[in-house]
């Protein structure tokens, strides 16, 4: 099992994760342009994906969704909550095959197995995944504004996690964002910042991890090695080892082994 990122920041989030020949595209907020460009660097052509899971409605993560589900002939799988947002919204494409996703429900698609659960976040019906090709595990964690026991319990065990570090608490109530928007973005229902990313990298069990990877990273009110600091004190390990996904280009492809 092996996974990259195409780009994960506040312009745009696409992650890919394949295992024995089934290959899925997780979020999608950039152009299919941008995405197809973005796969080819990595060495994949859109025919040979699975379909399309999303997590939530927001522009960075649904924006290029249906599009790209509709030019590559993909299933798009989501939540009821997300998909009559993104209608809602005008970001829905008449024509795209829609799954419907229960954020307390596994399915299969081709040889991995996803695992949806719900989060906190301020958004109509959101949920993250947990990928898994029954010998290895990938959890993803972008979009959330706190840790809760059931997150915990998700991500407890997996061989690789995706972790949002959305922002530095101090840069972020310092700089010039309106005081609303600092609100939301530091709420319950906003993203984590890194000493919350860090607490709850430390509470979970974490005997099997070989990846790391800090992501959603605001341009604005972080700085990569505020994020890299905080993981790696949680894990008493070298900054090093602690990889970040980045807005232009993502990171390149970690193998599960």
């Amino acid at each position: 099992m092996r996974f990259a990122s195409l780009a994960s920041g506040s312009r745009g989030n696409c992650l890919v994760a394949e295992a024995g020949g089934t290959r899925l595209l997780l979020d999608c907020g950039l152009s299919p342009r941008e995405t197809e460009r973005r796969l080819a660097r990595l060495g994949i052509d859109p025919a040979g994906l699975s379909a399309v899971l999303v997590t939530h409605e927001h522009e960075d993560h649904v924006g290029g969704a249906f599009a790209f589900a509709a030019a590559h002939s993909l299933a798009l799988y989501l939540t009821r909550g997300t998909l009559r947002a993104a209608a809602d919204a005008g970001k829905a494409v008449q024509g795209v095959r829609t799954e419907l996703v229960d954020g307390r429900s596994a399915f299969a698609v081709g040889a991995l197995e996803v695992r949806p659960y719900t989060v906190p976040h301020d958004a109509r019906e959101p949920v993250q995944y947990v990928l898994s090709d029954g010998a290895w595990s990938l959890g993803v964690l972008t979009d959330i504004g706190a840790p809760t026991p059931h997150v915990i319990e998700m991500l407890s065990g997996c061989d690789a996690l995706v972790l949002e570090c959305n922002h530095d608490r101090a840069m972020l109530w310092d700089g010039g964002y309106p005081h609303w928007l600092k609100q939301r973005i530091g709420g319950p229902l906003g993203h984590l910042d890194n000493d919350q990313a860090a607490g709850l990298l430390g509470a979970l069990e974490r005997s099997r991890l070989q990846h790391v990877i800090g992501a959603h990273l605001s341009q604005q009110n972080n700085r990569p090695a505020l994020a890299r600091a905080a993981l790696a004190r949680a894990l008493g390990c070298s900054e090093d080892w602690i990889g970040l996904a980045t807005q232009d280009e993502g990171f390149g492809w970690r193998e599960l082994r």
